[in-house]
């Protein structure tokens, strides 16, 4: 799906998105990724929300987000209990979606000019 960016500030916003990539400011992503507004980490190593560990998030976890969109490919799939725990301890609020909504609210927040960060697993 093709996004038009809602705003004109230089920020890194999803501008598409398809089971196998998602394009940041036309960019194509095929791999996994974090991004947030300002910044974009390629090929964050993570290809399944069921294997996910709080270090894997330790990027984010340098400068905290308000909110934490966890994008978990083409369905929804809740991390481990234990991790799940784990990551509602952390000072950010979480929502955990599939990509395709994570890509979309993701868009919003931003849109609303607050802390954002997604952690997307794009499928293989």
């Amino acid at each position: 799906m093709q996004i038009t960016q809602i705003n004109g500030e230089e920020q890194h916003m999803v501008t598409g998105y398809a089971p196998d990539h998602v394009a940041v400011n036309g960019v194509r992503y095929s791999a996994s990724l974090i991004l947030r507004p300002e910044a974009v980490l390629p090929s964050w190593p993570v290809s399944d929300a069921a294997q996910l560990r709080v270090e894997d998030l330790e990027w984010i976890r340098a400068r905290p987000p308000e909110i934490l969109l966890l994008g978990t490919g083409s369905r929804q799939v809740f991390p481990a209990r234990a991790v799940w725990r784990e990551l509602r301890m952390e000072p950010w609020g979480i929502e955990i979606m599939d990509t395709a909504a994570a890509c979309r609210t993701y868009n919003l927040i931003v849109a609303e000019g607050r802390t954002v960060a997604a952690a997307l697993i794009v499928d293989s």
